[in-house]
């Protein structure tokens, strides 16, 4: 089952228990497949937000199954690195350095680092090293963003 049908499927449930759903991320390994969902609200996610949904999912799936085989199911908030699943993620982040990881080459490489200065159409707009770089939002694999600790922290000391 692709992740589109999959977010189709999961997505309202979640937001009908009262989550922002984030998006998800399914790893196929052979050896230990996973399928994690990213939920989020105004106050942060504790455990027991992460049981909730983990348990309404899990039925949702038993009856729908539409991953064939095992699996291991995570709830997750999306934490200090968190990923970007959609154009709107990008455009909520301006400004914060992102990690982005590419399916296919772009200007010869694979991974990109820089502050997120938005999007346009289906592009996604990053500085790196200086340079405006626009990447095609559909080749983008992974995309996360790279925590500030010396700013979370400062004045902490």
């Amino acid at each position: 089952m692709s992740l589109s049908k999959l977010t189709s499927l999961i997505q309202p449930l979640v937001e009908d228990l009262g989550y922002e759903f984030v998006g998800i991320e399914y790893s196929s390994n052979p050896k230990n497949p996973a399928l994690v969902i990213y939920i989020d609200q105004t106050n942060g996610i504790a455990v027991e937000d992460c049981e909730k949904v983990s348990r309404e999912v899990a039925s949702l799936l038993d009856v729908e199954d539409p991953i064939p085989g095992n699996y291991v199911l995570e709830v997750s908030s999306p934490g200090l690195d968190r990923p970007l699943f959609s154009l709107k993620h990008f455009d909520q982040f301006i400004g914060s350095v992102v990690h982005i990881t590419l399916f296919a080459p772009a200007s010869g490489r694979r991974k990109f680092k820089g502050p997120i200065l938005g999007t346009e159409n289906e592009l996604v707009r990053i500085d790196q090293d200086g340079v405006e770089l626009k990447l095609e939002f559909g080749n983008i694999a992974k995309a996360r963003l790279v925590p500030d600790y010396e700013r979370m922290f400062a004045g902490h000391e």
